[in-house]
């Protein structure tokens, strides 16, 4: 596949999910539509609080025997599986805190075509633009049998600016972030129609608000300032400005106050609407 790019993303570690009630389980507790998930096609959720604020994003992901992988940043990997163990009581649901897979990404929309035979290849569900997620026991391998050509996590952070996608421990804080401010109904990471889920009637109450006061979106950025930099409105708090690329960086941002000059440090932010 010449032209295509990726890399191997060492900040993800996946899990496994197994047993006759894995998926009910899942469907009980996360945002999403776990039905949804089947081969060659993935589903991005997260678990909330009771009080709707974030703790886990992940990618669900069918695998062999009737198995969903979990794809989940590796520091959260570790709590994640012992906040699902607690769901699984007395169920026939078990988790299996290493799944032997790692993940490769495939930059770019283009169909990377199939891997080799034991490995998994889904474009990403929350825009087909940030590309195909490769889940490989050697996603190295799988990325070079594939012809993938290398890539950075710098060209990576580019592609979620871009495309106004956050990431966990950056822009999506446990315990303090709403994922519909973080744009998560953009990003296919909610389901408004399914049952009920941890933290779902906080969530539909702000789904249906007229309007969010304050949400990440994506700001033109002159000069530099490290990512969490309060940014300020006339001296006022107005938001925070996180991961940059281009000139460009995503940033929450209290709308009310994000008409005016901004500033996050030194640096000079623009908010276009």
């Amino acid at each position: 596949m010449s032209g295509s790019r990726g890399f191997v993303d060492d900040r993800r570690s996946v899990l496994r999910m197994m047993g006759t009630d894995a998926r009910a389980v899942l469907q009980n507790v996360v945002t999403n539509d776990v039905d949804e998930v089947r081969p060659g096609q993935a589903v991005y959720a997260a678990l909330l609080t009771p009080q709707g604020k974030f703790l886990f994003d992940f990618m669900l992901i069918a695998a062999a025997g009737g198995a969903i992988l979990i794809d989940v940043a590796s520091d959260r990997a570790e709590a994640l599986a012992q906040r699902l163990k607690m769901y699984c009581l007395r169920r026939d649901a078990r988790l299996e805190g290493a799944s032997g897979f790692g993940v490769g990404l495939i930059l770019g929309a283009a169909s990377p075509g199939p891997g080799m035979i034991e490995d998994i290849v889904v474009i990403d569900p929350r825009d087909p633009a940030l590309g195909w997620r490769v889940y490989s026991e050697d996603p190295a391998a799988a990325l070079a049998a594939l012809g993938i050509e290398p890539a950075d996590r710098a060209d990576y952070d580019a592609l979620r600016v871009a495309h106004m996608v956050p990431e966990t421990g950056i822009e999506l804080v446990p315990d303090e972030t709403y994922i519909l401010e973080a744009g998560f109904a953009a990003l296919n990471g909610v389901d408004f129609r399914k049952g009920c889920y941890v933290g779902q009637e906080v969530t539909a109450r702000m789904h249906h608000k007229t309007e969010l006061k304050k949400r990440l979106v994506r700001v033109r950025v002159e000069g530099t300032a490290p990512p969490g930099t309060p940014i300020t409105a006339q001296g006022r708090p107005a938001g925070t400005l996180f991961t940059q690329a281009d000139g460009q960086a995503l940033a929450h941002l209290r709308l009310d106050r994000a008409k005016g000059p901004l500033e996050a440090g030194d640096a000079r932010v623009i908010y276009d609407g």
